[in-house]
């Protein structure tokens, strides 16, 4: 520290530009190491980004915490919270007295993702020593196109070092709650592996609380009814010493209905979020959906690039074939089957299906329609003429459905919400659908045929000239967002319906996911070679990945990159 602040001395009266003499340099802060990636070129610019890293070991940290991916996944993110906590206390206070806090780091959502803002790293691609490293975002100071000597003084050798602080756990209560962070994700993670092991795709614990804020926030809503299982579905799983009794979603396919504002909806958005880890008194901490589960819903206007949806869409006038789909626009229709198609090939094997998101003829056709129109004239096979042959594939569907009773006849387990509680009304469906006029699906249904494997360069070939940086001054291919919208270079991408409620360090990760995989193309199967980038990102972190430490980034599921792998395109020449 003593050094970084003698060479800032010698800053006085220079031109702002000489701080990127500050890179390439490891700075000694006492515990932490300090490395400068990337420094603004005015004040005006980007934030500057600042890497500080020290064994787990001198910040009071139990060794034994390191050795294990577990503990340091929910580690990492109990110390995110715990300094971003602190640096936007710090910045209210500073807006009060009418000033700007200069320093900044992610401000994580509920979820426990692996994040570059502070990855918590294993001693065996660290010399040994399981490391924290810690990513904080800082507007170098300066006047016009003059360093700031004092202020940049200031604030790297006395800020800093003094919100560094907030990583020491060197109080009882310090270790008590990181621990608490560690003891929940085990436990999510036990409850996981047993779910599995008794062959449910998802768990609903009684007490839990599934409302949030509102549609904007993520936070669990204040008075919410506490979740309680049927007893028909309750189970009880001993697990890390406990025994957590609650509601288990077998196999196969699973009704939710109920009345408007009764709570369907709100069950199947956290079954759909607990494909990945919630912090402790999130409220969906212990539910836990089986991991490759996608959220299905039309999509109108979203690009297909190639994609075989045949066995819902026959095909088209004009012999257009549906073996492999082309389109700029599609139908909610067409778009609901290619989500459907595209999800199954990369692996999923629980889909999620709101009634109110879907294309209303991708889910069902009446009688009346089906005699009206005829099946030569109808290309679409509706998802209930397909439902029980998913099944049999070892497909399962979970739908909310209002409307749709042809589906009572497919369901295996039918919820009825009332007043936001859950009811078993299996039995009670099964009659109503016996003594009500079925609907037949079509005659002749064509083979489904097998889910299909594409390479990645078969999908990445059409985007690889756009790989490429956008003008002569970059020296790098960009990842650039604009709400749900990204560009990686001039490649495109539409991500809004994909990703509704994302926080931007997803996008950003997402985004330096697929520039990586589309630098580094190989003729492999596309999901293989998004596994094994997604691997090695677990297994490391971001810090591999050319630009890995550019912009906050959390890691999101690989159903979902592969999902925007597919929503990529070039604009329109």
């Amino acid at each position: 520290m003593k050094e970084l602040y003698q060479k800032l001395r010698t800053f006085t009266g220079k031109n702002y530009g000489l701080y990127k003499s500050l890179v390439g340099k490891i700075w000694n802060f006492g515990d932490f190491d300090l490395e400068f990636i990337h420094v603004q070129g005015d004040p005006f610019a980007p934030a500057s980004r600042l890497k500080f890293k020290a064994p787990i070991e001198i910040l009071g940290i139990p060794a034994e915490w390191g050795n294990f991916p577990t503990k340091r996944l929910a580690l990492a993110d109990f110390l995110l919270r715990k300094i971003a906590n602190e640096v936007n206390s710090r910045s209210e206070a500073a807006k009060e007295n009418g000033e700007k806090f200069l320093l900044n780091v992610q401000t994580p959502g509920e979820e426990i993702l692996v994040r570059n803002s502070l990855w918590v790293g294993g001693p065996s691609e660290n010399a040994g020593k399981a490391i924290v490293e810690l990513m904080l975002s800082v507007d170098l100071p300066g006047d016009k196109r003059t360093i700031d000597v004092s202020s940049a003084a200031e604030i790297l050798t006395s800020t800093i070092p003094d919100l560094l602080m907030s990583l020491y756990l060197n109080s009882d209560a310090d270790k008590k709650e990181a621990l608490r962070y560690i003891e929940s994700l085990e436990i999510r993670e036990a409850l996981l592996a047993e779910m599995q092991k008794r062959n449910f795709i998802a768990f609903v614990p009684d007490g839990a609380i599934l409302p949030r804020e509102s549609g904007a926030s993520d936070k669990p809503k204040a008075g919410a009814i506490p979740f309680t299982s049927p007893e028909e579905l309750r189970e009880t799983f001993e697990v890390c010493g406990k025994k957590i009794s609650g509601m288990a979603i077998s196999k196969g396919i699973t009704i939710i209905a109920g009345g408007a504002y009764h709570g369907k909806s709100t069950l199947l958005s956290a079954l759909e979020s607990a494909v990945v880890p919630h912090i402790p008194g999130d409220g969906r901490e212990w539910i836990v959906t089986e991991t490759s589960a996608m959220r299905i819903a039309a999509e109108p206007g979203r690009i297909v690039r190639g994609t075989r949806i045949a066995p819902f869409v026959r095909e088209l006038p004009f012999n257009t074939s549906t073996e492999n789909f082309e389109t700029l626009s599609a139908s909610g229709s067409t778009s609901e089957a290619a989500n459907v198609m595209e999800a199954l090939e990369f692996g999923s094997r629980t889909l999620f299906i709101d009634e109110d998101a879907s294309a209303v003829n991708f889910l069902i056709r009446d009688a009346r329609m089906r005699e009206l129109v005829g099946e030569k004239d109808e290309p679409l096979i509706p998802l209930s003429d397909r439902a029980d042959e998913l099944k049999n594939r070892g497909i399962n569907l979970v739908l909310v459905i209002g409307a749709c009773g042809d589906y009572l006849q497919n369901a295996d387990t039918v919820l009825v919400m009332k007043n936001y509680k859950p009811f078993c009304e299996t039995k009670r469906a099964k009659e109503i659908a016996q003594k009500s006029s079925v609907q037949k699906p079509l005659s002749k249904l064509p083979p489904f045929g097998e889910f299909r494997s594409r390479k990645l360069l078969q999908i990445a070939e059409a985007l690889l000239p756009g790989i490429k940086t956008r003008n002569a001054v970059e020296r790098q291919v960009k990842v650039r967002l604009r709400g749900k919208e990204m560009a990686i270079g001039y490649v495109q991408a539409d991500l809004r319906a994909l990703f509704p409620h994302a926080e931007t360090a997803t996008l950003s990760g997402l985004g330096l996911f697929l520039l990586n995989l589309l630098q580094n193309v190989e003729d492999i199967p596309a999901d293989e070679a998004i596994q094994k980038l997604y691997t090695q990102i677990q297994n490391v972190g971001f810090r591999r990945l050319p630009q890995g430490f550019s912009k906050d980034s959390e890691l999101p599921r690989k159903e979902e990159i592969a999902a925007a792998l597919l929503r990529c395109n070039l604009p329109m020449t």
